[in-house]
């Protein structure tokens, strides 16, 4: 109708948050205190088979990049060397332990 002000949205909003906690403790049910990084929806991160393969194809080249490390060869260097992307080179030094030379 024109002349007639709408609803706050916002209110209704409340007003449904409202009856569902009054439904919910109203049949007896209690809040439980879930552990973080506790999910039911997803799998735990880096657990699904994907990761796991990608994982340990990093490995396989650890020691490639670990040779060039004690070399003294920089994380860009060693990147160029084995024909890698520096992130790829950079998460197999975090994953491994390995530190690089400055520039």
């Amino acid at each position: 109708m024109i002349g007639v002000p709408m609803p706050d949205p916002r209110d209704a909003i409340t007003t449904q948050l409202n009856r569902a906690l009054d439904d919910f403790f109203g049949s007896g049910k209690h809040i439980q205190q879930i552990p973080a990084g506790v999910s039911a929806n997803a799998p735990v991160l880096g657990t699904t088979p994907h990761a796991k393969k990608l994982r340990a194809l990093r490995d396989k080249d650890a020691p490639k990049v670990k040779a060039l490390a004690k070399a003294g060869k920089t994380a860009s260097a060693t990147a160029t060397a084995l024909d890698m992307r520096i992130s790829r080179v950079k998460l197999i030094a975090q994953e491994n332990g390995i530190t690089f030379a400055e520039k």
